[in-house]
């Protein structure tokens, strides 16, 4: 692409501490944008962070075709930044896109818009262990009407946020309680795709389990409300006597990359890994067993983050005493060590900028 490049006037760099960050509060000096119009992507364009002007009658605001995704930055080691796993975000993004009816963005495109946003505003990505930059690549519908059908134009940003941890609890056990009467999604509809309606479903549920004191829902299927799905925010991972155990992607379920990183992992360590159906009456059971050993949640914004307790109904259980588990925590240190350029990055993960 031809990318034209517009600086700020005024970096932002110098009034932000890089060592104390909350996520997503704070934004670099420069965003990326490109126009899909005449039935092409074009006008690429990185410009300075700022508001952007749309209509009242913008058709997104109304009926919600949009996709984004969210990806991380790191500060190598060795002083090299880089993506980790951006092709497989890609992927998403593009899988995502086709359900919404938004032209995909091919990937040269999509890697060298978010390479020249990074590379202009390295000095955002913070060196602190733990913190990197998170890339918020995101797409939009443009026309402005009134009526449910398809827009013509889109508007495809990319924007940056440097973040530290995701959940208050770092990396100690979170609190989750499941979803009860609510649905977050069913096989056929969006929950595949990383949409703003998914998200959109899960705020009241998720302010309901806050004001009770759990962290997050953990949302059961929306036909039998049985079967575990994932959490609001990430997927699950359950270990039962050494066999470590996910939920099956089948269309209800949106795929996270970090749970593809855990899967490989796990395999390429020689334990068992099996995608399955798994009943909430399993996990209770095999709690009151002692054979459910660990349970943890994986997604880019925590990577690894262990649950301490689950609530379902009346029951309460607790896990691993409430503590890490063993394999949470390996897991957690290999996966940022490679992308932290701590340790050799044998899968190939890691998209240097």
């Amino acid at each position: 692409m031809n990318i034209k490049t517009r600086r700020t006037s005024h970096s932002k760099l110098g009034e932000v501490n890089l060592d104390n960050l909350g996520f997503g509060e704070l934004f670099s000096d420069h965003m990326f944008t490109l126009r899909y119009k005449d039935g092409r992507w074009q006008s690429p364009r990185v410009l300075p962070f700022g508001d952007i002007k749309v209509s009242p009658s913008l058709c997104t605001l109304h009926y919600g075709q949009a996709v984004f995704e969210g990806l991380k930055a790191f500060n190598g080691r060795d002083g090299i930044i880089s993506l980790f796993r951006p092709e497989r975000y890609h992927a998403r993004f593009t899988r995502s896109c086709r359900r919404l009816c938004i032209p995909p963005l091919d990937w040269e495109s999509f890697i060298e818009a978010t390479g020249e946003l990074i590379r202009l505003d390295r000095g955002w990505v913070p060196k602190k262990r733990g913190y990197s930059l998170y890339v918020r690549p995101f797409v939009f519908a443009t026309d402005n009407f009134l009526g449910v059908h398809v827009s013509n134009t889109y508007l495809f940003m990319v924007i940056t946020s440097p973040v530290g941890a995701y959940y208050k609890e770092g990396m100690n056990p979170v609190r989750l309680i499941t979803s009860g009467e609510y649905v977050r999604a069913v096989k056929g509809g969006v929950g595949a795709a990383k949409t703003p309606a998914n998200y959109a479903a899960s705020l009241l549920p998720a302010e309901e389990a806050k004001e009770k004191g759990f962290t997050q829902v953990l949302w059961l299927d929306g036909v039998e409300h049985r079967w575990v799905e994932e959490v609001g925010t990430m997927n699950i991972f359950f270990v039962f006597d050494g066999e470590l155990v996910t939920p099956p992607l089948e269309g209800s379920i949106l795929g996270g990359i970090t749970r593809e990183t855990v899967i490989e992992l796990g395999r390429a360590w020689g334990l068992p890994v099996n995608e399955r159906r798994i009943s909430i009456d399993e996990v209770l059971s095999e709690a009151r067993r002692g054979r459910l050993t660990e349970i943890f949640g994986t997604g880019t914004a925590a990577v690894i983050s262990p649950v301490g307790w689950i609530r379902h109904g009346e029951e309460l259980i607790t896990i691993s005493d409430g503590k890490t588990g063993s394999l949470s925590q390996r897991l957690y240190d290999e996966i940022t060590a490679i992308q932290y350029g701590e340790k050799p990055d044998t899968f190939g993960w890691c998209y240097r900028i």
